[in-house]
C-alpha cells in the first residue's frame, strides 16, 4: 500500500491531493481531538527562554515560504515533502491530517519545520528541517521527540523516508537502535519505522 501511495504522490499529483482531502477529513473527525491534546503538550514542554515551539497558522505562511525558500541547496535536496509555494502550503495548513509546527526565535523568526503526514490507518510520517544558521544546537532532536511521541502515544506508527544518496542521514539512521528498515521504495529510497525504546517512551 505504501509503494502504491508513494507512486501517487510523485507521479499523480492530482489523484494524491484527493486522497489528502478525503484522508484529512476522516482523520479530522476521528483522531484530530486527542492528537491536538498531546501535541499542545509536547510543544509546551520543548519550549525554552530562547526558543518556542507551536503550531503553524495561515499568518505563517509567508514566514514559512520565506524560511524554506532562503535555505542553501544542499538543505533542501532531499527535503521535498511538499511544494513550498504559498498556495500548497496555505491547503496544507487546512488540512487537519497535516500537522505542521515551527520552532520561533523571541523575534518571531522561523529556524526550524516540522510535520506530521497522519493517515487514517494509524501511520504518521515526520518530516523536518533546521535553518542552516541555527543547527548544532539540539533543535533537530527536539522536533523528533515532539514528533516521536505524539505519534507513540496516539497508538500511530512513526515514519519516515530516507534517500540512499543522503549520506549524512542515511548513516546516522544506521546508527540508531530504535529504527527498523521497512521496505526499499523507488528511486533508491527506505520506509523506515522509528520504534520506541522504553516503556514510557
Amino acid at each position: 500500500m505504501i509503494r502504491i501511495l508513494f507512486f501517487v504522490k510523485h507521479r499523480l499529483g492530482f489523484i494524491w491531493r484527493i486522497i489528502e482531502y478525503l484522508n484529512g477529513v476522516l482523520f479530522g473527525v476521528l483522531f484530530a481531538k486527542r492528537f491536538g491534546r498531546i501535541l499542545d503538550g509536547e510543544l509546551k514542554n520543548a519550549c525554552t527562554n530562547q526558543y518556542s515551539y507551536h503550531l503553524l497558522s495561515p499568518n505563517d505562511v509567508d514566514a514559512l515560504q520565506v524560511f524554506l525558500t532562503q535555505q542553501p541547496e544542499d538543505q533542501t535536496r532531499f527535503f521535498k515533502p511538499h511544494a513550498f509555494d504559498k498556495t500548497t502550503l496555505s491547503r496544507l495548513l487546512h488540512n487537519p491530517s497535516f500537522i505542521m509546527m515551527g520552532i520561533f526565535t523571541q523575534h518571531h523568526q522561523i529556524v526550524g519545520y516540522f510535520f506530521l503526514r497522519c493517515f487514517v490507518n494509524k501511520k504518521c510520517f515526520i518530516g523536518r528541517i533546521v535553518d542552516a544558521n541555527f543547527q548544532r544546537q539540539g533543535l533537530a532532536k527536539s522536533m523528533s521527540n515532539i514528533m516521536y511521541r505524539t505519534a507513540w502515544l496516539n497508538g500511530f506508527q512513526c515514519l519516515t523516508t530516507i534517500s540512499k544518496h543522503n549520506r549524512a542521514i542515511f548513516d546516522l539512521h544506521q546508527k540508531e537502535k530504535n529504527i527498523q528498515v521497512l521496505k526499499e521504495l523507488p528511486d533508491h529510497y527506505l520506509l523506515v519505522e522509528m520504534l520506541p525504546n522504553q516503556p514510557n517512551f
